[in-house]
């Protein structure tokens, strides 16, 4: 093919940072006018290749061509100049800004006064991709795919022709997803290249024209999306077989751990996101937690872990009721509870602290005096990095220098160390690769050999029915049921996530807002259901 044919063609690209060599000498090539998807291991360099590219970083040594002429790129300046942008993982926005000051504040051409006209700019060109977005939204107001789809209105509003989309599914929810996807092919179509870079195959396989693998920073090989499979991918990008099966040890009922009772929780701004939700919690049981996004998994998690107050109802735990005791007469009583937030940099972890630091932040209060012991926190810090094979130059870098993925593997080594018996965990696996994905699968089943009762909120309904005992599905803050996992499907589940059809209320007897022939049967809903979960134990 000419090389005026490519979009993009990198020759001999290499970066180090340190001793560690993040691009070893890639060949990549992206043509005009197709999607191509970026696939690796965190810490594979993919994210590294692309920063190059947007002008973040500049190569040691190797060559850039854009349809075909040799360019040089050191700023995002220069990226922008010729007609490549880049929408980050970790969005790029002026939270007190509306939509179009963030795309304004950027433009070159804007001039010193604001055009009245520039609302209408955005809208047209929201219009042409099928975006939804208002110009006069403040970015903090926004939801995530809000967010996302402002930064990729801002880069084509620059001109951009080349569009780098880091883990772009990451925040999404399956509609928001396939929304994200059809304007991605409408960009396609209009002539624009596209790279995504992402963990997830089933997208790989839906969305792209090519794939790009590396592993361990290096290219490894590039493959015809229709030509492959995802046995294959995983095997390129993991550089040997991996079982893609999820283990679910069975393990004896125990009695609950945790039972939460009646709970109603507020959203920040006092409107209702949780409505008296009642089910248990039980050791050796890995219980999921199933809603469209923004159906209260987050405020329920949070009130769980102690970090947002309880409006009424109670966590009760041997009769004792937790609700408003501190974290240390919590663990007096028995409980080591451990969370895994949604948002590992903010309320995870310090991003300008350590992996040791950081891993030092759990249980720095056991220390006595006003001394604290370092030596234990990089020791327990290397065994994570070993355990979780954490891509980092070293356990006293920052957390927020490394990719997304090893910044979750941190964390959860972190939380997992203290050895918890119950364990609230949020996306644990968002952002992870597919080999990492599965580790941190092992490591829950590990934790429900031991009696842990673990809460899962999770995206991906497959992994949670292989992965989970039971899965409790939210719609609107409220309960619509507790499922056996190996008793129900994705369609059922999804019926139960969109209100159409609720078990709590199917036994109670009610029938308004039950799409009763649409799955179970009543003497099915008896089958498929633990709705002891929902009342008093025996």
């Amino acid at each position: 093919m000419a090389a005026d044919a490519y979009a993009i063609e990198l020759r001999g690209i290499s970066k180090s940072f340190g001793s560690v060599a993040a691009n070893k000498n890639i060949n990549l090539n992206l043509r005009k006018g197709e999607i191509l998807a970026l696939l690796g291991e965190n810490g594979s360099g993919k994210t590294t290749l692309m920063n190059m590219l947007s002008g973040i970083y500049t190569p040691d040594s190797g060559s850039i061509f854009i349809e075909g002429k040799e360019v040089r790129i050191t700023s995002p300046d220069d990226a922008g100049k010729l007609g490549i942008g880049m929408v980050h993982q970790h969005f790029k926005l002026i939270e007190r800004f509306t939509a179009a000051d963030n795309i304004w504040i950027g433009k070159k051409d804007s001039g010193f006064l604001l055009k009245n006209s520039r609302n209408k700019e955005i809208e047209k060109i929201a219009a042409q991709f099928g975006f939804d977005i208002d110009p006069t939204k403040l970015v903090m107001n926004m939801s995530v795919s809000e967010k996302q789809t402002l930064e990729i209105i801002k880069v084509l509003c620059y001109g951009a022709k080349v569009i780098i989309l880091d883990e772009p599914t990451a925040v999404l929810t399956i509609q928001e997803t396939k929304k994200l996807f059809d304007v991605c092919r409408k960009m396609k179509e209009s002539g624009h290249s596209i790279i995504i870079i992402t963990h997830k195959l089933n997208e790989v396989m839906e969305i792209s024209d090519r794939v790009a693998i590396m592993r361990k920073g290096e290219y490894i090989d590039t493959v015809e999306s229709s030509k492959t499979s995802e046995k294959e991918l995983t095997e390129l990008m993991v550089g040997h077989k991996v079982d893609l099966n999820i283990d679910r040890p069975i393990i004896e009922k125990t009695k609950p751990l945790l039972e939460i009772r009646d709970i109603c929780i507020d959203k920040d701004e006092g409107t209702p996101a949780v409505d008296k939700m009642s089910f248990y919690i039980r050791g050796g049981e890995v219980l999921g937690v199933a809603g469209i996004a923004g159906s209260g998994q987050k405020e329920l998690c949070e009130a769980i872990a102690g970090l947002r107050k309880i409006k009424s109802g109670k966590i009760i735990h041997k009769g004792e009721n937790l609700v408003g005791k501190s974290s240390k007469q919590i663990s007096e009583l028995g409980i080591a509870m451990s969370f895994i937030p949604e948002d590992r940099l903010g309320m995870g972890l310090a991003p300008s602290l350590s992996v040791a630091d950081n891993v030092m932040l759990k249980n720095y209060s056991d220390s006595f005096g006003f001394m604290v012991d370092r030596k234990k926190a990089r020791k327990e810090a290397h065994e994570i990095v070993d355990q979780l094979s954490i891509v980092t130059p070293s356990v006293d870098t920052p957390v927020r220098r490394l990719s997304g993925g090893n910044v979750q593997k941190v964390l959860l080594g972190r939380e997992i160390k203290s050895a918890p018996n119950v364990l609230v965990t949020a996306y644990p696996v968002r952002g992870l690769d597919i080999n990492s994905s599965y580790t941190i699968y092992g490591i829950i089943n590990e934790q429900k050999k031991k009696g842990v009762g673990v809460l899962f909120i999770g995206e991906d309904l497959d992994v949670m029915l292989a992965l989970c005992d039971k899965i409790m599905v939210m719609c609107h803050g409220k309960l619509m049921g507790v499922v056996h996992a190996n008793k129900t499907d994705k369609e059922q589940l999804g019926l139960m996530m969109t209100g159409a059809l609720n078990l709590v209320d199917a036994k109670e007897g009610k029938t308004a807002g039950i799409a009763k022939d649409s799955a179970f049967t009543p003497e099915e809903w008896e089958e498929a259901t633990d709705m002891s979960e929902g009342g008093s134990e025996e």
